[in-house]
C-alpha cells in the first residue's frame, strides 16, 4: 500500500479536517484505488508537514495555533505526539528539516518571524530556553549578518512605499536547505529571498535576493544544476536565482507561469520538480490549473509549455509521485490523481478523485 499524511485545515481554519489524515493507494491497482483512510493523529489545522529524514516522526506546522508539534509513528496509519507542541509565530505555515536531521525552521506567514528548533537524537523538538523566549518572539533586525537568539524577522521593507499607500508586513512562507548548509527563505510581503548562516547562537542573515515589488515570492525547489527556482504568488511568475562564486544569490532569470494566467485571478501555490529535473509544476489557485515549465540551458531559464485541469478548487499543494501528478484542492475537500506523459512530463487527463476534509498538503510516508 502507497501510503501518505495528509495536512489540513480544521474548525479553526474553516476548514473540516480533525487532524492530521492518512491517504493510500491499493499496491498494484493504481490512483484509482487513492482514498483518505481517516484520520492519523488528532489536531488543530496541521496545515504543512515535514518528515525527519531518517526516522519515523513528522513535524507539523499547527498554523491556527501558531506552533509546531513532532509526531512519532505509532502503526500503519497512526502517529503519536512527540512531546507538547511548542509556540511558534503568527500563522506558521511552512517546515523544513535540515538534512542532517537536527534542526527545524518555521515559516510564519502573520508576523514575517523565521524559527529555529533543535531537534533531539529521538526526533523530538528541543524549546528554547524559558530567558530566551521573549527574544524568540519578536527579535527584529535588518542589517546583514545580524544574530537573532532563535527566530528572526525583517524589520524593514526594502522597496519604497508610494505615497498615500500603508506600509506594508512582512511573510515569511517557506525555507529551504541549500547544499552548502545555508538557509534560503521567502518573505511573500517584503518581496525577498533571504539567505542565512545557522551559528550555535542562532540565525545569522547571510545576504538579501530583493524581487520586483508585489511579486509575492512563495515557494522554492532547488534544481538539480544548482539553481534556486521560486514561485511567485502575485505576479505570476518563476524567478530563478543563481549563486556566484562568493556564495551570493542573484536572479538570472524571471518567466510567467502560463500565458493564459491572469494576475490578480490566478493565484500560483506549490512548485515542485519533475524526478527527471526536466519539468517544474506549479498550480494556479482561481482557474485551478496546473501549469508545466521546462527547464532549459544548464538550468537558468523555465518556459511554460503546457497547462491542464487540476480537478480540485483551490490547489494549495501537488507532489509527483510515480509519474503521477497528486494534487489537494483545499476548496473542494479533495485530492486528485493526474497522469503525466511518460516522454514530455505534460499534465494529462485526471485519472481519479477523492474525497478528503480540507486538504492543504500531502507527504508520502516513509
Amino acid at each position: 500500500m502507497t501510503r501518505f499524511w495528509l495536512g489540513g485545515y480544521g474548525p479553526d481554519m474553516e476548514g473540516d479536517a480533525e487532524g492530521i489524515g492518512f491517504l493510500a493507494v491499493d499496491d498494484g491497482r493504481g490512483p484509482s484505488t487513492l482514498a483518505h483512510r481517516g484520520t492519523a493523529a488528532p489536531v488543530a489545522s496541521p496545515s504543512w508537514l515535514a518528515q525527519h529524514p531518517r526516522l519515523d516522526v513528522v513535524y507539523a506546522a499547527l498554523e491556527g495555533a501558531g506552533a509546531v508539534q513532532a509526531f512519532a509513528r505509532s502503526g500503519e496509519a497512526t502517529l503519536r505526539p512527540l512531546g507538547p507542541s511548542l509556540t511558534a509565530g503568527d500563522s506558521v505555515c511552512h517546515l523544513a528539516v535540515s538534512p542532517d536531521g537536527r534542526m527545524l525552521i518555521a515559516s510564519c506567514y502573520g508576523d514575517g518571524q523565521v524559527i529555529r528548533y533543535g531537534i533531539a537524537e529521538d526526533g523530538g523538538l528541543v524549546p528554547a530556553a524559558p530567558d530566551r523566549a521573549a527574544v524568540l518572539r519578536a527579535a527584529l533586525f535588518g542589517q546583514e549578518g545580524a544574530d537573532a537568539e532563535q527566530g528572526a524577522s525583517a524589520a524593514s521593507d526594502p522597496h519604497p512605499v508610494p505615497a498615500g499607500e500603508e506600509p506594508r508586513v512582512s511573510h515569511a512562507h517557506s525555507a529551504i536547505f541549500l547544499p552548502d548548509g545555508r538557509i534560503a527563505t521567502t518573505d511573500l510581503g517584503f518581496d525577498l529571498v533571504r539567505i542565512w548562516r545557522s551559528r550555535p547562537t542562532g540565525l545569522a542573515l547571510d545576504h538579501e535576493v530583493v524581487l520586483p515589488r508585489g511579486t509575492g515570492p512563495r515557494h522554492m525547489v532547488h534544481h538539480p544544476s544548482g539553481h534556486l527556482h521560486v514561485v511567485t504568488e502575485y505576479s505570476c511568475e518563476v524567478f530563478t536565482l543563481a549563486s556566484a562564486r562568493d556564495g551570493r544569490w542573484a536572479p538570472v532569470s524571471a518567466t510567467t507561469v502560463s500565458q493564459l494566467a491572469e494576475v490578480g485571478t490566478d493565484f500560483p501555490a506549490e512548485l515542485a520538480v519533475s524526478k527527471d529535473g526536466r519539468t517544474l509544476y506549479t498550480a494556479l489557485r482561481g482557474s485551478n490549473t496546473i501549469s508545466a515549465l521546462r527547464v532549459t540551458g544548464a538550468g537558468e531559464a523555465v518556459e511554460p509549455y503546457a497547462l491542464a485541469d487540476s480537478g480540485v478548487d483551490w490547489p494549495r499543494h501537488h507532489l509527483v509521485h510515480e509519474g503521477v501528478l497528486l494534487v489537494a484542492g483545499q476548496r473542494s475537500g479533495t485530492v486528485s490523481a493526474i497522469d503525466l506523459d511518460e516522454r514530455t512530463g505534460a499534465p494529462r487527463e485526471v485519472r481519479h478523485t477523492t474525497t478528503a476534509p480540507a486538504p492543504t498538503m500531502i507527504l508520502p510516508v516513509r
